[in-house]
């Protein structure tokens, strides 16, 4: 396999509405985190920071020009990776000791980096798949169900929508019916431990929650963004097979 250089690692697209789409395009599409940065007046927003195997403020200027709240909407090894870069850092309480002091159990590396098959070019220097760790990126805020993450001009409530972890949240802006979701519902396979009995009644939950949320446009974890019909159809399916 060949090996990538950190200056193609990631790839930028901007959005509209002051939405940046960052990702790994050597990372298969089903592992591949979607990072989402918002410029803000005051202070702009990461959700989400990827893999971490090339740093991404070294790579992607515009994350180094304005001061940073890097918001963890779960913590998995794919979307923490760089949250240690960033000196504004953001959790929901539940995974507050995991992004403090993550571990390959505790983020998931263990069971998807046990070898290189995620990658369709491996990551540059001295790359190593079990050797993988995510590193350490103690939050500075504790986002509960009902806060408010704030730029300045824009602003987002957090939601907390257990399931695919007891910490994922989404932030949603109702001015403009925008929802980063995480990896809550996002428009391919979704993650989920079947045999998880109080975990699937929990996605169920949040599932139901999202059904009538008006949205214009939801930014998931994985794959490309989508609308309102899209969205729904997910969840209904999604209920449709767990909601008994």
């Amino acid at each position: 396999m060949k090996i990538a250089t950190p200056e193609t690692w990631y790839q930028t697209q901007h959005l509209g509405n002051g939405i940046t789409w960052i990702y790994e395009p050597f990372i298969k599409e089903y592992y591949r985190c979607n990072i989402w940065h918002v410029r803000g007046r005051d202070r702009d927003l990461l959700i989400d920071s990827g893999m971490g195997v090339v740093s991404l403020r070294e790579q992607i200027a515009q994350l180094a020009e304005r001061p940073i709240l890097a918001v963890a909407s779960h913590t998995h090894f794919d979307h923490i990776g760089t949250h240690h870069e960033f000196a504004d850092r953001a959790v929901h309480p539940a995974e507050a000791d995991i992004l403090a002091q993550p571990t390959r159990a505790n983020t998931a590396a263990d069971y998807y980096v046990a070898d290189d098959s995620i990658f369709t070019a491996l990551p540059p220097g001295d790359w190593h798949a079990l050797k993988y760790e995510v590193k350490a990126a103690p939050a500075q805020t504790l986002l509960e169900e009902g806060s408010i993450v704030d730029t300045g001009d824009r602003s987002f409530e957090v939601f907390h929508l257990p399931g695919h972890s007891d910490g994922s949240i989404a932030l949603y802006e109702r001015a403009t019916e925008t929802l980063f979701s995480g990896d809550v519902i996002y428009d391919g396979e979704l993650a989920y431990d079947a045999d998880n009995a109080a975990e699937m009644r929990q996605y169920v939950a949040s599932m139901k929650r999202l059904l009538d949320l008006p949205v214009r446009v939801v930014h998931g974890g994985h794959y490309p963004s989508f609308g309102q019909e899209r969205m729904r159809s997910i969840a209904q399916d999604f209920l449709a097979t767990f909601d008994r």
